[in-house]
């Protein structure tokens, strides 16, 4: 299972990453447009992969993204912002509009591999 955690506070660009992402492997999905949303989705269901914006309605999805590391440790994470200039880091940068081709092809890369299923 692949859960993704999406930080975006605009609805329709986090139904957009949800397509390109559930077509491309990703099984689950939390939602958050805030700060205090990322944190409390991250702590009911541990993402394996984030995915944020960096302006969010209160405040930066770089200090979500920080917040949740540093309670869980380190997890891959897609910036997919209009702003990229604000990211520092190893992270990937994607800006939007984003293509859904460089999505899907960055969230394969960074994904954890999915489990064999069992064997019968």
């Amino acid at each position: 299972m692949c859960h993704v955690l999406i930080i975006e506070d605009d609805a329709i660009a986090a139904l957009d990453i949800q397509t390109t992402l559930a077509e491309a492997g990703a099984t689950s999905f939390a939602f958050a447009a805030s700060i205090r949303e990322a944190v409390q989705a991250a702590r009911e269901l541990p993402p394996a992969l984030i995915t944020a914006d960096v302006m969010i309605s209160d405040g930066s999805g770089l200090e979500a993204v920080r917040t949740i590391q540093a309670e869980f440790g380190p997890l891959p994470v897609i910036f997919i912002t209009a702003t990229p200039d604000q990211c520092e880091g190893p992270e990937p940068v994607i800006e939007k509009p984003f293509r859904t081709e460089e999505l899907a092809a960055v969230f394969s890369a960074l994904a954890p591999p999915r489990s064999a299923p069992p064997r019968a």
